[in-house]
């Protein structure tokens, strides 16, 4: 058992670490095509990025690797693969569930990273990319990667939601993290101006957390940082 769990871990780290190279690698290729020069000169601090999220994937695979072995193996959790357990319209409902919950867990958590305290143990090495990079999404201190490597494994023994929606959520993550730091607004100003737009997290909001440190704490959603007070609008990402 103990040789399955631990083989089922590294699976998952080499997924989540792939996962990580692929899309920030391809955002990253994505800024020299279109903001030649944004990069210029950040090469030592990318390097850094890329070795802290490395350690991040191995921290981020071992409890998704845990969780799989038990979904696979024992049913743990609460993950299904027939679409017709749930009615249809569930499948919707427990996309935004997950996401909202990812993000009122991350909201709480970020704001206690920056603590004084716990800034200066583990959340300085996020806010040492200045400014952040397509690379930047994972780069975490071990004790923030652990904070948020626990979240969707927590949540799959409570919600129940179907696998593909469960990889929609990943995929959701894995992207609005690149695409936040990455330093420049990839959406249409349309859209990030609309009602819609208006609460969502882009580039252009947390681009002012990075810079002003004490705002925009959110991830997917400015719900937490609206009903807080503490949702200080956008910056202009160059």
């Amino acid at each position: 058992m103990l040789l399955a769990i631990t083989l089922s871990a590294l699976a998952m780290t080499a997924i989540v670490a792939a996962r990580y190279l692929l899309t920030s690698g391809g955002f990253a290729l994505a800024t020299r095509a279109v903001r030649p020069g944004l990069y210029e000169g950040l090469n030592p601090q990318i390097r850094r990025e890329i070795g802290w999220s490395m350690a991040s994937a191995a921290i981020y695979g071992i409890p998704a690797g845990v969780v799989a072995w038990g979904w696979q193996e024992l049913g743990w959790t609460r993950i299904y693969t027939e679409v017709s357990a749930y009615p249809l319209w569930y499948l919707p409902v427990s996309l935004f569930l997950y996401l909202f919950a990812h993000d009122t867990w991350f909201y709480w958590t970020h704001r206690w990273m920056h603590r004084p305290k716990w800034f200066r143990i583990a959340h300085a090495v996020h806010h040492a990319s200045r400014p952040p990079t397509a690379w930047a999404a994972m780069s975490f201190h071990p004790i923030e990667a652990i904070t948020g490597a626990v979240v969707i494994p927590m949540l799959v023994f409570f919600i129940p939601v179907h696998v593909g929606i469960l990889g929609l959520v990943l995929a959701t993550m894995t992207v609005m993290g690149v695409t936040n730091h990455m330093g420049w607004e990839m959406f249409p100003r349309w859209l990030v101006h609309s009602r819609v737009g208006n609460w969502l997290i882009t580039a252009s909001h947390h681009q002012r957390h990075h810079d002003e440190y004490r705002c925009n704490y959110g991830l997917y959603f400015r719900f937490w940082d609206r009903l807080c007070n503490t949702d200080r609008g956008l910056a202009k990402p160059s």
